[in-house]
C-alpha cells in the first residue's frame, strides 16, 4: 500500500512539473528512485503513463485519464489522515451517550459543559432510554457507552458502579407526610400513589424490594416517566416515591421529598460498557471527564445527598 501511494505521489508530481529532476527535488528524493516509482506504477497498472524523450516528459492517453484519479485518491487519503489525526487529539468526532432521563438531567449538564469548552468541534448525542433501552443501545454499538441501573445487566456489558441513591417521598409542601422527617413506606396507605409504568426498572426495584414486607404499593395512578410522576405530584393529584436524583436540584416552592423507611430502597447507577471493545479517543475523554467530575468529592453537587 505504502509503494502504491509513493508511486501515485511520484506520477502526479511529475504530470505536473513535466519533468523528472524537478519532480524528484519537489519530493526530496534521487532521481533514480522517482524512476523506479514510477516504473512499478506503470508495471501495475500494465500501461505506460509517459512519453519520454531526450527534451521533455508527457502524459499518454492512459496517463491523461488517470491523472484526475490520482488526485482524488491522494486528497482522499490526505484528508483520512487529517480526519484521524484531530479524532486522536480531540479535535472533532460524535459521542453518543445513552442514559437513564434522570442521570442525564442531574449530571451531564456540568460534563457536557466542560466538555465543550475544550472541545468545541465534538458533537454530544444523547438517547434517553429506559433500563432495558440503554443496555440495548450500548450491546448494538448505537451508543459507545450508558448510563444504568445495576440490576439490569448482560454478560457482554461490563458495569462501573458510580452512585447509590435512596428512593425518596415526592409530595407537595402541604401534604400531611410533608411534616414528617422520615416515613415510613407504610404510612403511604391512603394517600393516592402515583408509579411508573410496570415494566419500569424502578417498578420493579421498589416491589422487588417490598415483597417480604406486610405492606404493597397500591399505585393508583402509572405513568411512563418519573417528570410525569412529578407534575401529578405538584398539580395535588398524589404522592409519589421515586429516587432522590429525580427530584429538583434546588429548592421547589411547591415540592420536597422526604426520605422513606423500613425498608431503605436504594437504587445503584453506574457506567455500563462492552467488553473489550474500544471507545474512539472523543468518547474516552467524555468518559474520563464524567468519571473525574463524579468521583472529585469536593466540587460534585450530589455530596452527601444520599446519605440517609
Amino acid at each position: 500500500m505504502q509503494h502504491e501511494l509513493q508511486g501515485i505521489q511520484a506520477f502526479v508530481k511529475v504530470a505536473e512539473c513535466c519533468c523528472f529532476t524537478k519532480a524528484a527535488e519537489a519530493l526530496n528524493v534521487t532521481q533514480p528512485a522517482l524512476t523506479r516509482r514510477i516504473k512499478k506504477l506503470e508495471e501495475s497498472l500494465g500501461t505506460p503513463l509517459f512519453e519520454r524523450s531526450t527534451r521533455r516528459v508527457s502524459l499518454t492517453a492512459v496517463g491523461k485519464s488517470f491523472l484526475p484519479n490520482a488526485r482524488n485518491l491522494l486528497n482522499l487519503f490526505e484528508n483520512s489522515v487529517l480526519n484521524i489525526k484531530e479524532m486522536a487529539s480531540h479535535q472533532v468526532g460524535k459521542v453518543t451517550l445513552s442514559c437513564l432521563p434522570t442521570a442525564a438531567f442531574y449530571f451531564l449538564p456540568t460534563v457536557i459543559r466542560d466538555y465543550n469548552a475544550s472541545y468545541p468541534n465534538i458533537r454530544v448525542r444523547i438517547l434517553e432510554h429506559g433500563t432495558n433501552n440503554c443496555l440495548e443501545a450500548v450491546l448494538n454499538g448505537d451508543a459507545d457507552f450508558g448510563i444504568n441501573m445495576i440490576n439490569v445487566t448482560h454478560p457482554n456489558v461490563e458495569f462501573m458502579p458510580l452512585v447509590n441513591e435512596p428512593f425518596v417521598l415526592a409530595c407537595r409542601r402541604d401534604h400531611p407526610l410533608a411534616q414528617k422527617p422520615l416515613v415510613m413506606w407504610e404510612e403511604l396507605d391512603g394517600y393516592p400513589l402515583i408509579g411508573v409504568r410496570r415494566s419500569s426498572g424502578n417498578r420493579l426495584l421498589i416491589e422487588k424490594a417490598l415483597e417480604n414486607t406486610k405492606w404493597d404499593p397500591n399505585w393508583f395512578y402509572e405513568v411512563r416517566h418519573l417528570s410525569t410522576s412529578l407534575g401529578l405530584v405538584e398539580a395535588g393529584l398524589g404522592i409519589a416515591a421515586l429516587p432522590s436524583l429525580a427530584m429538583p436540584k434546588d429548592d421547589h416552592p411547591t415540592l420536597v421529598s422526604r426520605p422513606l423507611i423500613e425498608p431503605v430502597v436504594r437504587r445503584t447507577l453506574g457506567l455500563i460498557q462492552r467488553r473489550e471493545a474500544s471507545l474512539s479517543p472523543a468518547a474516552e475523554r467524555f468518559k474520563e471527564m464524567l468519571l473525574q467530575l463524579w468521583s472529585n468529592d469536593r466540587n460534585s453537587p450530589w455530596v452527601g445527598k444520599f446519605n440517609l
